[in-house]
């Protein structure tokens, strides 16, 4: 696309839906670009064949990140702002949404839907995030999962059960004063579900306190009654859950889940636990997605 003068100019006197707007439009609003300005980036575009962006970047009028900025706004995309980036370089989904990377989580969602998550006229799953070692980059996935199933427009859950080393309130520059661990011990919480400034439809409930006993917690029938009531109020609900080295904590959770993919590390995760954990939650009534290897 080949954004002219006149539809970088035209948008001073109105605001229509920005997903109507031009890249142009929106750099120009952003970086509050004069009528010369834009008229120099038009006749290098002329020059050059170059786009709108990039030709404005190439006069050092915009910068990528505003480019980046205009493709999200126009396309309705969510994108972390510079300094939630450098906060969370591991939200690879948000800081940088049209990567190889990303790409590779949207490709994983389409087929974790097909393969459990979108089964129409049928009970719905929770999808469980495990793996056999810490390190594996399993919370890795499950946020950026989360982040691209959010981007689809339906609300989306992210549960951290991981009660031995929770982290996913880190990565998201959350709060974990109270969540999942209050709720399984029977203390009356409220408002544990906090939603993700930066992702619309996002929502995580983290661990809250860490408990001395997250086995048993996960064991109570309590936790399964959670996970089905979260299943009917969000239509995509993600567990994190803690490495199976760890205990049985995790086998558990996915049980209760329904639904499970698995994480291994590029050479570094043993054959051997690997093949122990899909045994053990291919003799429960979790269905597997698959297992993907981890190669960052």
């Amino acid at each position: 696309m080949t954004d002219r003068a006149s539809s970088a100019v035209s948008g001073a006197n109105s605001k229509p839906d920005v997903r109507d707007r031009s890249i142009g439009d929106i750099i120009a609003d952003t970086r509050n670009l004069s009528v010369e300005q834009v008229e120099k980036i038009v006749a290098h575009q002329k020059q050059t064949g170059a786009r709108f962006g990039e030709a404005a970047i190439a006069l050092g009028f915009a910068s990528s990140d505003d480019v980046l900025f205009a493709l999200a706004q126009q396309y309705h995309y969510p994108l972390a702002a510079e300094d939630q980036r450098k906060l969370s370089p591991e939200l690879v989904t948000l800081n940088q949404p049209f990567s190889a990377q990303s790409e590779a989580f949207r490709a994983l969602r389409s087929q974790i839907i097909m393969r459990v998550l979108g089964d129409e006229g049928s009970e719905r799953h929770s999808l469980a995030v495990v793996s056999p070692d810490n390190g594996d980059g399993k919370t890795f996935f499950a946020a950026n999962l989360a982040v691209t199933l959010a981007q689809l427009g339906g609300r989306t859950l992210l549960v951290d059960a991981d009660m031995r080393s929770p982290r996913l309130h880190e990565v998201f520059g959350l709060t974990n004063a109270t969540g999942l661990s209050g709720i399984l011990s029977g203390r009356s919480e409220n408002q544990v579900v906090q939603q993700v400034p930066s992702v619309p439809n996002l929502f995580l409930l983290p661990v809250g306190a860490t408990p001395p006993n997250p086995v048993e917690l996960v064991e109570r029938p309590a936790f399964g009654l959670l996970v089905r009531e979260l299943a009917g109020k969000f239509d995509h609900v993600v567990v994190d859950t803690p490495a199976g080295s760890l205990g049985s904590d995790a086998a558990v959770i996915a049980s209760k889940c329904g639904a499970a993919v698995i994480i291994a590390r590029k050479n570094s995760s043993r054959v051997e636990a690997l093949q122990q954990l899909v045994s053990l939650l291919s003799d429960g009534r979790t269905k597997l997605a698959g297992v993907v290897i981890n190669e960052f």
